[in-house]
């Protein structure tokens, strides 16, 4: 069953591509047997390591139900910022009710023992969380916090969603999360300027966001807000062989990893069925959002952009060599992101909010580098070249050409006869005075000579 909800450019949509299975209870060795990237990326290694105490993450979504069996114990605490859900955050809203429990059961989920006399009843059982059926989560001993939000269609308790986004981050931030989970995306690459403040919020109040990249199976070709907001670790999708999901990941060079986003399980609120087959970077957002948990459990003293760091330097490359707009940074690692000796960082190395608020809303300039400014003159304002424009030829006569062509041969045989004069005499006053006659005078009679007069 595909569903997702149509919204326009600065609404949600959830990110989801649901295939529920045949209704029946679990086992042992049926659905926990299904997640497989407990064991493909390093999640059951890390374990041994930490399984998320003492850390809170918040999941904003469609509302998480408590009651689920994988989620016993696992809740500290809900709000509702729709104004048309449960004021604990624990009823299913909008046309996709279940999201929010799928995703919190592979972020947190606990599992749970059988009934007594079942394969599954736990007797012996000693893995991570209460027992060996159901989902178990990526950080079985985190604690939830739920934010249930209409995303989709008109919200019927009339709070629009470039309000409730902000509610939910600035509530998780007050109620000590130290991780939210973003299982959301947009149409629109940008965001609405009520939601700065709050990220910036959670940013200087140390808090990781994790936000699904979206589904190119849905029409999201191209990475949306939130998950465009600098700072936010921005998860795609992989296929069941590690590879880029063609239906469940879209792209962009926001994309901080991937996880794996087809053929997962995770728990359904109410009903007989208490569990789904489904795909979507919905699914993958919160294996990340689990695998920083446990970075925070294990190491309380880093900061959320050196649990970041951790994450994004760890993963095993993909696709072309070095950062992409598919992979980012490339496929999730949790032992390593756990165990793997990594430099500490000052800043986040997928920017800040704070810088881009400055520049962008404010139009401030970046800060100049420490150091002596160059001395240098002001470069001028270039304009941008102008194509000349070929003039109309000209129909009717102009005397100036003319003018100056005959101007310029009188002179020239002005200054030609004056030459000419000027050799004649010369000739003249030489031949006077060896007693020739000149021969413009030849055939004459005879002249009376006298002395040459000066030219």
């Amino acid at each position: 069953m595909r569903r997702a909800a149509g919204t326009g450019a600065l609404s949600l949509t959830a990110v989801l591509l649901i295939q529920l299975a045949a209704a029946g209870p679990a086992h042992a060795d049926e659905w926990r047997d299904k997640e497989y990237w407990l064991a493909d990326y390093g999640i059951t290694e890390a374990w041994k390591k930490s399984q998320g105490e003492g850390v809170k993450v918040a999941v904003i979504d469609t509302g998480v139900d408590p009651s689920h069996p994988d989620l016993a114990g696992a809740i500290a605490g809900g709000t509702d910022v729709s104004g048309a859900g449960d004021p604990s955050g624990g009823r299913g809203l909008g046309v996709n009710p279940e999201h929010g429990t799928l995703v919190a059961t592979l972020l947190a989920g606990r599992g749970h023992a059988g009934k007594e006399g079942d394969d599954g009843d736990g007797k012996d059982y000693k893995g991570p969380g209460k027992g060996p059926d159901g989902i178990i989560g990526v950080a079985p001993k985190a604690e939830l916090l739920t934010v249930s939000a209409w995303i989709g269609e008109a919200n019927p308790g009339g709070v629009p969603i470039d309000q409730q986004l902000p509610n939910a981050v600035r509530w998780a931030v007050d109620n000590g999360a130290k991780v939210i989970n973003m299982s959301l995306g947009s149409s629109s690459t940008a965001w609405p300027e009520s939601w700065d403040d709050a990220f910036l919020y959670a940013e200087q109040n140390d808090v990781v966001i994790v936000a699904a990249a979206g589904n190119r199976g849905v029409g999201m070709i191209q990475v949306g807000a939130p998950a465009t907001i600098p700072g936010v670790l921005t998860v795609a999708g992989l296929d069941r062989e590690g590879k880029a999901s063609w239906d469940s990941s879209s792209e962009g060079i926001s994309i901080g990893v991937a996880a794996p986003a087809e053929n997962l399980v995770g728990g359904l609120p109410e009903g007989a069925s208490r569990y789904a087959e489904w795909s979507g970077t919905s699914a993958a957002a919160p294996l990340v959002s689990g695998v920083a948990a446990l970075i925070r459990s294990a190491y309380p003293e880093l900061t959320a952009a050196q649990v970041i760091n951790r994450i994004i330097t760890t993963a095993k490359d993909g696709g072309v060599p070095g950062r992409d707009t598919i992979y980012g940074y490339g496929i999730i690692d949790a032992n390593a992101a756990l165990n793997a000796d990594v430099p500490a960082v000052a800043g986040n190395p997928l920017g800040t909010i704070e810088e881009w608020i400055r520049i962008h809303r404010r139009g401030e300039a970046p800060a100049a580098p420490a150091g002596p400014e160059p001395v240098s003159e002001a470069l001028p304002d270039i304009p941008e070249p102008r194509v000349p424009t070929a003039a109309e030829p000209y129909t009717e006569e102009d005397p100036l050409p003319a003018v100056l062509v005959l101007g310029f041969a009188g002179l020239i045989l002005l200054v030609g006869a004056g030459g000419s004069i000027a050799v004649l005499r010369i000739r003249r006053s030489a031949e006077a005075s060896a007693g020739a006659v000149p021969e413009d005078l030849a055939g004459g009679e005879e002249q009376k000579m006298e002395p040459s007069r000066s030219a």
